[in-house]
């Protein structure tokens, strides 16, 4: 009898296996912090749970993933609320179904002891960033706020190279570093670094990271359980911080478990969007205007045509 029973539960668990929806997720950079409720759900099955089997990959370039969703070559990718707003401008077919990070992370960030105390210090001086567009309407926002304009500074391309450009001496500050890697990084380095947080001086605030679908698959419900998931892991990782970080880091160890990631982790709980799939789209529609404002948009199309709470 108990073999029977044995048997039969082994049966149910291998039909469950089999019944399991699949979803290949596209990561936006390698695995980090920033993906913690993605890294614990798996690692604690609560995907499972949802009857989901999801497989996160890494992307070779992190600019495809939502090109490659938008194509139908992928079910879901990592994006940033900004670029959304510009990939839906230029019509790709792509619809926001949850926020991983809820605050900004993009940062103005200059050397702590450094001749820059304020945003108006950096008249005369050199600015660098990594990608144009974007940082751009960041910097000129700020700017603006502190009485200056582009016109003021001297833009430096410094590819990805933000942290070491500014601690060389290169720049006198960077645009586009995220303040829970760079400024720990530079702290590590012996070069600490301060802060200037987009969100308090002049722009709308939105989220960083974003989980997107192609537009042909709302409604489908296996991103209603992925994002259930999603929720329990940030639950999981807010009341118990330390063996969330465990979890986290057993799924790569060699590659997790290091000083840089520890400390990030830490500067990035409180970012985790604590009601994943909720929408604010008064924020949203505050935030496409923002970007129409700056010229990186044509226009300020409803939210509801791009974003959902599944």
């Amino acid at each position: 009898m108990k073999r029977l029973s044995t048997l039969i539960l082994a049966m149910l668990f291998s039909a469950q296996a089999l019944a399991a929806d699949k979803v290949e997720l596209l990561l936006d950079w390698f695995i980090n912090p920033d993906h913690g409720p993605l890294i614990v759900a798996q690692q604690k099955g609560y995907f499972a749970e949802q009857g989901l089997e999801v497989s996160m990959v890494e992307p070779a370039d992190p600019s495809m993933p939502p090109k490659l969703v938008a194509a139908g070559k992928a079910d879901m990718a990592i994006n940033y609320q900004p670029q959304l707003h510009q990939q839906i401008d230029e019509g790709l077919p792509l619809v926001r179904v949850g926020t991983l990070v809820a605050t900004p992370l993009n940062s103005l960030v200059v050397l702590k002891d450094g001749p820059v105390k304020s945003i108006a210090d950096l008249k005369g001086r050199k600015v660098g960033y990594s990608v144009s567009g974007f940082e751009d309407a960041l910097l000129h926002a700020m700017l603006e706020k502190n009485g200056l304009t582009l016109k003021d500074i001297e833009l430096v391309n410094v590819n990805w190279s933000l942290s070491p450009s500014l601690i060389s001496g290169q720049v006198d500050a960077v645009i586009g570093a995220f303040r829970n890697f760079e400024l720990n990084q530079m702290d590590i380095e012996g070069h600490p670094g301060r802060a200037f947080f987009v969100e308090e001086e002049g722009v709308p605030a939105y989220d960083e990271l974003i989980l997107v679908i192609n537009a042909k698959d709302r409604g489908d419900d296996r991103y209603s359980r992925f994002m259930k998931a999603v929720e329990k892991a940030t639950q999981f990782i807010v009341n118990h911080p330390q063996a969330a970080w465990q979890s986290f880091v057993s799924y790569k160890p060699d590659e997790l478990d290091n000083e840089l990631n520890k400390r990030a982790w830490a500067d990035t709980l409180t970012r985790f969007a604590l009601r994943p799939a909720a929408l604010d789209t008064e924020r949203y529609q505050r935030f496409g205007e923002f970007m129409q404002q700056q010229g990186l948009t044509k226009a300020t199309p409803s939210v509801d045509t791009y974003a959902t709470a599944p």
